[in-house]
């Protein structure tokens, strides 16, 4: 599943370097506007903490190598980021649609305030915004952030 060129594939361990660089990058990305770039913590002083591997983990794949990663426990996107140099190529666009044909019928993510390429993507297949909130920014609980709670109801994409 995905867009022409972009595989979709589970998550192996010997990925774990390419989603470590591609979550360290994309994540400043994410804090820039939002908590601040202070707030910015690695995929290693995070992924335990915040159970990457809690629930079922892909990886999107091109001939260029990995270029994104989606995690979903719960019905609940939980992580989705993609290489910086790989924006607007349909990669977060394939990874979503995956995770959400393996998702229930009601599916949840939390959106950072600040990030409006995330938001535009999540409006754009389906989600709304069902509640705003600020308090402390999930894995690094000494900055606050406000992140946008929304939810999809219906069929899987």
């Amino acid at each position: 599943m995905g867009e022409p060129g972009i595989r979709i594939r589970h998550y192996r361990d010997d990925d774990w370097n390419a989603i470590a660089r591609i979550h360290d990058a994309a994540r400043l990305d994410e804090l820039r506007h939002s908590a601040g770039v202070a707030a910015f913590l690695t995929l290693a002083e995070t992924a335990e903490g915040e159970g990457l591997f809690d629930g079922q983990v892909w990886i999107a794949e091109t001939d260029d190598g990995v270029a994104g990663f989606v995690a979903l426990d719960d019905d609940e996107v939980t992580w989705l980021y993609v290489d910086p140099h790989r924006y607007r190529q349909g990669i977060g666009r394939a990874l979503l649609r995956h995770a959400l044909a393996a998702a229930g019928p009601r599916v949840e993510v939390t959106v950072l305030d600040g990030n409006p390429a995330a938001l535009q993507l999540y409006l754009s297949e389906g989600f709304t915004i069902t509640e705003t909130r600020t308090g402390s920014l999930v894995g690094n609980e000494s900055f606050a952030a406000t992140g946008h709670i929304m939810h999809r109801t219906g069929a899987g994409g």
